[in-house]
């Protein structure tokens, strides 16, 4: 069981307990967080609260989290869309909209499930039970291009890359306003969100992140860019440039919470993945297509010029 402690800002305060702890918490629902106020494991100086409890906006809650309940991930016949693949590894283009691995909420439909079933028993087994063969992960509302190992040689010489830089992942993405520069590097740490445990934040004890950027096309009020990670923070490239004001099309997390296009999330798509192969140590190039939710809001944009 995990215990973690979550401050109350004045903002928060006439907030019930269970929304409070739904807010802070990312992997936990209104339903959860009710019953960890049903089974007394928050507490406030040493004694439980209710579920109903209102926040006064200035106290210190000490949270117990229970071991999450363990997930067997199985086969699904789910159609991939396959870029690159060889008895070594797998470069699949992964939809918007679908989650990497298991996780309470969402159980199956993910990639892990469909590639359980499209490789059967060739998975590296590195990730464990819940993330065979996974090197990296995107977000789930992300699409584009996740590379994926079929055996333990190929995960570690990836993975080695991974910390290296020699594995190379660049995205596109249609950003809010006009860049000043036409390229430029965003250099600053990224951690959890001292404010909201569900969102990552720049914060002076966070984990070295860099992003570099370059104009590829401007258009009235919104601006398409390359962005190349140099590392790969959780949601590194949505945190850098809303930390320029110039939040992510759709993004509703880091950007405006409601969106003048229909996306269903942020338009970013994992373009580009270079990497040494684990078989020769010699460069592979993997490209996909933009999706057509990017060239359908390209074309809109086009229209405006």
């Amino acid at each position: 069981m995990e215990t973690i402690f979550l401050t109350a800002t004045p903002e928060e305060k006439g907030r019930r307990l269970d929304q409070f702890l739904a807010e802070q918490l990312e992997e936990l629902t209104r339903s959860a967080a009710q019953r960890l106020a049903e089974e007394e494991h928050v507490l406030l100086n040493g004694k439980p609260l209710k579920k109903n409890y209102k926040m006064t906006g200035c106290e210190t809650l000490e949270v117990h989290l229970p071991d999450p309940e363990p997930i067997d991930a199985v086969p699904q016949n789910i159609p991939l869309d396959i870029a690159y693949e060889d008895e070594d590894l797998l470069v699949i283009n992964k939809p918007k909209g679908m989650v990497v691995h298991p996780a309470p909420g969402n159980p199956d439909g993910t990639v892990v499930n469909a590639v359980l079933y499209h490789c059967g028993e060739s998975l590296s087994g590195i990730g464990g039970a819940f993330r065979p063969g996974i090197v990296h992960r995107i977000d789930k509302d992300t699409s584009g291009l996740l590379i994926i190992a079929k055996n333990d040689r190929a995960h570690l010489y990836l993975s080695e890359q991974l910390k290296d830089h020699t594995l190379a992942r660049t995205y596109e993405a249609v950003v809010i306003g006009g860049l000043k520069e036409d390229k430029g590097t965003v250099n600053a740490p990224i951690g959890r969100s001292p404010k909201d445990r569900k969102k990552m934040a720049i914060v002076p004890d966070g984990r070295h992140a860099v992003t570099h950027y370059e104009v590829l096309a401007r258009y009235p009020g919104y601006t398409h860019i390359r962005c190349k990670l140099e590392t790969g923070r959780t949601h590194q490239i949505r945190v850098h440039m809303a930390s320029l004001g110039h939040p992510i099309v759709g993004d509703e997390v880091y950007g405006p919470s409601k969106s003048k296009f229909d996306l269903q999330g942020q338009c970013l798509h994992a373009r580009e993945l270079t990497f040494l192969h684990p078989a020769d140590g010699q460069p592979r190039l993997v490209k996909s297509d933009l999706p057509d939710y990017f060239t359908d809001l390209l074309h809109k944009l086009g229209r405006n010029v």
